[in-house]
C-alpha cells in the first residue's frame, strides 16, 4: 500500500506474483469490517470481494481459484452469512458461463466447514 501510495479499497482486487509460495500468483481483496451489526453495504462489499476476484482470475487466463473466509475472524463477519455471500456469488458467476474449472473454500475452522459443507449439500 505504501508503494501505491494509498489504502486500497474494500471489495476490489489485485494480483501479485506466487514468489516462494506454492502458486503463480496471488489475489488480493480486503473485505469489509463488520462494526457492532451487519448492514447490507458490508454484505454488497464482500459480494464485491468474490466477484472481484472472479473476474481478475479469468481476465489473467486463470482456470482455478481458492478462497479463504473473506472478512471472517478479525473483521467480525458472521461465518455463516459470509459462507452464503461465497457460495451464492461464486454460484451465480459460474452459472453465467464461466471457464473456471476449479474454485476450492479453504476453511481453517471447523465451524466453517460444516457451514460450507452444508452448503454444499443443501
Amino acid at each position: 500500500m505504501r508503494k501505491q501510495g494509498y489504502e486500497e479499497p474494500a471489495g476490489r482486487a489485485k494480483i501479485t506474483p506466487g514468489f516462494n509460495l506454492p502458486c503463480r500468483f496471488v489475489l488480493h481483496t480486503v473485505g469489509p469490517i463488520v462494526r457492532e451489526i451487519l448492514t447490507e453495504k458490508d454484505c454488497h462489499t464482500l459480494e464485491s470481494c468474490y466477484l472481484s476476484c472472479l473476474k481478475l482470475t479469468e481476465e489473467k487466463k486463470l482456470d482455478s481459484i481458492v478462497f479463504c473466509c473473506i472478512s471472517t475472524g478479525e473483521y467480525h463477519f458472521s461465518n455463516r452469512k459470509a459462507a452464503e455471500i461465497a457460495l451464492n456469488t461464486v454460484l451465480a458467476y459460474l452459472d453465467k458461463g464461466s471457464g473456471l474449472k476449479r474454485i476450492v473454500f479453504n476453511v481453517f475452522k471447523d465451524i466453517d466447514w460444516e457451514i460450507y459443507k452444508s452448503g454444499f449439500t443443501a
